[in-house]
């Protein structure tokens, strides 16, 4: 799978966001699909994953009421829309895809670039 993230910019505090992420590649079929944030020196983070079908994501806390993970298989996108932004959102965002199942426990299987957030306060 090949993964091209897209839509990152900068907004105020308060303000909103969608991330999309175009897939390509035979084996995003049936692949559960997901988002990570690494903020300039830290370790990477998860912030949500959704499965294949769509009829199951998964929220960091840190995120969770605020974001919202969503994907189009026919158009083999996937999408993070950040609502309330906060300074502390400012990061890196890729999105991934593993190769089955999202497991916590096991790290994605592939991965995109990524794109720029930056939140003003």
């Amino acid at each position: 799978v090949q993964l091209q993230a897209s839509g990152g910019g900068l907004v105020r505090a308060g303000g909103s966001l969608r991330l999309s992420c175009a897939a390509s590649g035979r084996s995003f079929s049936g692949s559960d699909m997901g988002w990570f944030y690494q903020a300039p020196g830290t370790e990477r983070e998860f912030a949500a994953a959704i499965s294949w079908t769509g009829g199951s994501t998964y929220y960091a806390d840190s995120v969770k009421g605020r974001f919202t993970i969503s994907r189009d298989n026919a158009k083999k996108m996937v999408y993070l829309r950040m609502n309330s932004l906060k300074p502390e959102d400012t990061a890196v965002y890729s999105c991934a895809a593993w190769r089955y199942n999202y497991d916590p426990r096991i790290a994605p299987a592939y991965w995109g670039q990524g794109t720029q957030v930056t939140v003003s306060s």
